[in-house]
């Protein structure tokens, strides 16, 4: 039976048909075209009914698919590198293990596979499942815009995805909106591929539980902060362009400096010097966006918001706003 949470247009069973990427009974096929669209694998199975489908259609940075092994199969991938992969039962189970976690696949659970993670799959005879596959980059400079800072992290989600809580259900009617527009769009315009990366991925952050989910709950995070903490924030706010050191802070909020990391730590999840980069990369980039274009522009502004070491700057301003400071500054 079908997936009868899925609220889709589009009936699960028909979900890309148009996008036939794999039909096979030959393993080695069928490994390959997971290497293509994943990673390197290895497959096992000696069920004759084994016949691997895979319809698959890319959207910006997403890649988005349904798919079948046909018979009981083993499927051994090597650790996903640089995505993690979401997956939602249309129908059947899959018994998953994940770095020494494991995870019953079926009804309404689905499965997060996370990148980094050593995983083997054991899929179940006529089980049939969408997976959507979702760029690393890509969640964690949406979760830094979200949060309004660097993550010292990956994101990592809970592996096992409850479909039928509140959460769940939001997550699934999303993924139903991008099937139907996917299976039914002849050609997507970037806009629209643009659209469905940030919303899925919006999406997957504030209703996945990850190790970001309590920062991401921001008034939550803002209310249970201790007054010093909120202090040094308005102090580092107001006083960026200054020199400030730890010794600073913690006079300005008449603790000491270990009360103070251990404050920052508990209830921001960085230290304070690393909340007072976080400033000044932000002056940096709204300087940039605000100035013209010329030789030692990228260079002067660095200096004056206390980056000395050029290098390292444009290292940790690429990775907060996801460009370098002098594309940030030929878009001004």
């Amino acid at each position: 039976m079908a997936l009868s949470i899925f609220p889709s247009v589009t009936p699960a069973d028909s979900v890309l048909s148009d996008y036939d990427l794999c039909r096979t009974s030959d393993i080695e096929e069928a490994r390959s075209v997971g290497e293509r669209i994943f990673c390197k694998n290895a497959i096992y199975s000696k069920d004759p009914q084994f016949n691997t489908r895979v319809n698959y259609r890319h959207a910006g940075s997403l890649g988005v698919g349904r798919m079948t092994y046909g018979g009981e199969t083993i499927i051994a991938p090597d650790v996903l590198e640089s995505f993690s992969l979401i997956q939602v039962p249309i129908r059947g189970r899959e018994f998953i293990e994940s770095d020494g976690k494991r995870a019953v696949f079926e009804s309404d659970q689905g499965v997060v596979l996370n990148a980094h993670a050593s995983t083997r799959i054991q899929h179940m005879g006529g089980t049939e499942k969408i997976i959507i596959r979702v760029d690393n980059e890509v969640v964690r400079r949406q979760c830094q815009q979200h949060l309004g800072r660097t993550l010292q992290k990956d994101v990592e989600f809970k592996m096992e995805m409850a479909l039928d809580t509140p959460d769940g259900r939001s997550l699934v009617q999303m993924m139903a909106w991008m099937c139907d527009v996917l299976s039914t769009t002849d050609k997507l315009s970037p806009l629209l591929s643009t659209q469905l990366e940030s919303t899925f991925v919006g999406m997957l952050l504030n209703c996945q539980p990850n190790n970001y989910s309590a920062e991401l709950c921001e008034d939550k995070g803002h209310s249970l902060a201790p007054s010093f903490v909120k202090r040094i924030e308005q102090y580092i706010e107001e006083h960026a362009h200054e020199p400030i050191s730890v010794g600073d802070l913690a006079e300005h909020a008449g603790v000491s400096t270990r009360t103070l990391f251990s404050g920052f730590r508990r209830f921001r999840n960085i230290s304070p010097m690393h909340y007072l980069k976080e400033v000044r990369l932000r002056r940096v980039h709204d300087e940039l966006l605000q100035a013209q274009a010329s030789s030692g522009t990228v260079t002067a502004i660095a200096f004056r918001w206390g980056f000395s070491h050029l290098g390292h700057f444009t290292t940790d301003y690429k990775r907060r706003f996801g460009e370098t400071p002098s594309e940030t500054l030929t878009r001004s």
